[in-house]
């Protein structure tokens, strides 16, 4: 498993799509399902698929897990949400803690991690 996280617009799926070419399907977080994540080579908007599944009460903590064991080689393209004012709606909090909860231990189960700013990528792991 691989990541790579940045802010909003710096470039990261570009980087990812270049860094590993042969990388596979494409999946856009923010429409894809369950089922469709087991065989695809990248995800982007991971953070829009964890908005979606705790929209809709589904496990999102199981999420490491699950692309541990159905698909451990895949890219995984995460917008960083945790920085700036604290969101004063309860779920828009939630949202954001759990996005940073998940991605920590994708990280941490992940071969490498890549920080993207300004198109620049940079392993952090």
């Amino acid at each position: 498993m691989k990541m790579v996280i940045g802010g909003a617009y710096q470039g990261k799926l570009a980087y990812a799509r270049n860094t590993w070419k042969d990388a596979g399907k494409l999946l856009d977080g923010a429409v894809c399902s369950w089922e469709e994540l087991k065989d695809c080579g990248i995800v982007c908007h991971l953070e829009e698929f964890i908005r979606r599944g705790l929209a809709d009460g589904l496990p999102m903590r199981e999420l490491p897990e699950y692309f541990k064991k159905e698909n451990p080689d895949v890219i995984l393209v995460c917008r960083e949400i945790g920085y700036g004012i604290v969101p004063m709606d309860a779920f828009e909090r939630e949202y954001r803690e759990a996005v940073g909860r998940i991605c920590t231990q994708l990280a941490a189960m992940s071969d490498e991690v890549h920080r993207v700013v300004c198109g620049i990528g940079t392993v952090i792991k």
